[in-house]
């Protein structure tokens, strides 16, 4: 499983929050605490909103502790919402194209968790995507699938009901092929204004997602960083957390 940060709230270095503190996002690329693989070495990434409407976007398969260039631009780069990513690969190959996190527009998203069987069911997933959408497809992961079939589905004007519909065709064609594995969906999704962060998963055990309250806005993370005092909150399985600069709530993330 992968390992990722999300952020929102006042302009800060992104060095401060993926680099600096104790059990890092760069740290748990080579030691997370709770994730079924210790090590997420398959890539990295990074997506940061700044003046313009559309983010910047870094992504590399060195593994995130090597990688000087990442290293280098975070301690250069302020950004108010920035969303990272540190790859343990379930589908697709170790390739740029399927790291994290994945960019469209004014949008980015990125994924820790899989669809079940995805080698049986990835023609049947890619049918989902429209014609003139699957151009951007530059991958072979289930992640960026996700993505892109969820783009056709009203992303950019319901991105909640979007990836609720996209999660359910996924379940139509893992049932109608036999696929007994879950689905399992543990993502952020962000416009530049607004992080959505979805925890979700077909047999009830969705992976770890936390959030936090910090002096200059909220993170989200697979698991915790920081000092080992520092208050997180568990958010709940089978729910979406909207969170703006001033603002954030909780809703039930129905699919089916």
């Amino acid at each position: 499983m992968c390992r990722f940060l999300a952020y929102t709230g006042e302009p800060v270095f992104l060095d401060t929050l993926l680099i600096q503190p104790p059990s890092s996002l760069v740290s748990q690329s080579f030691a997370a605490r709770e994730a079924k693989t210790v090590v997420n070495g398959d890539g990295c990434g990074v997506g940061w909103y700044g003046a313009r409407p559309e983010p910047g976007c870094y992504r590399g398969t060195l593994p995130a502790w090597s990688d000087a260039n990442l290293a280098s631009l975070c301690h250069q780069v302020s950004a108010p919402m920035f969303l990272a990513h540190v790859r343990s690969a379930t589908s697709g190959e170790v390739s740029v194209a399927n790291c994290h996190p994945f960019a469209a527009g004014r949008h980015l998203f990125m994924h820790n968790g899989q669809i079940g069987g995805y080698d049986r069911v990835r023609r049947s997933i890619e049918a989902m995507i429209p014609d003139d959408l699957y151009a951007r497809r530059r991958g072979n992961g289930d992640s960026e699938a996700i993505f892109l079939a969820a783009l056709g589905h009203g992303l950019d004007t319901d991105p909640v009901a979007a990836l609720a519909r996209t999660l359910a065709s996924c379940l139509r064609v893992m049932q109608s092929s036999g696929i007994d594995q879950a689905l399992r969906f543990t993502a952020v999704l962000a416009d530049g204004e607004t992080l959505r962060a979805f925890r979700w998963a077909s047999d009830e055990r969705p992976p770890s997602l936390y959030w936090r309250r910090l002096q200059s806005g909220i993170a989200i993370a697979s698991e915790p960083f920081g000092d080992t005092g520092d208050t997180w909150q568990t958010i709940p399985p089978g729910s979406v957390m909207t969170a703006g600069r001033d603002n954030m709530a909780f809703s039930d993330f129905v699919v089916g």
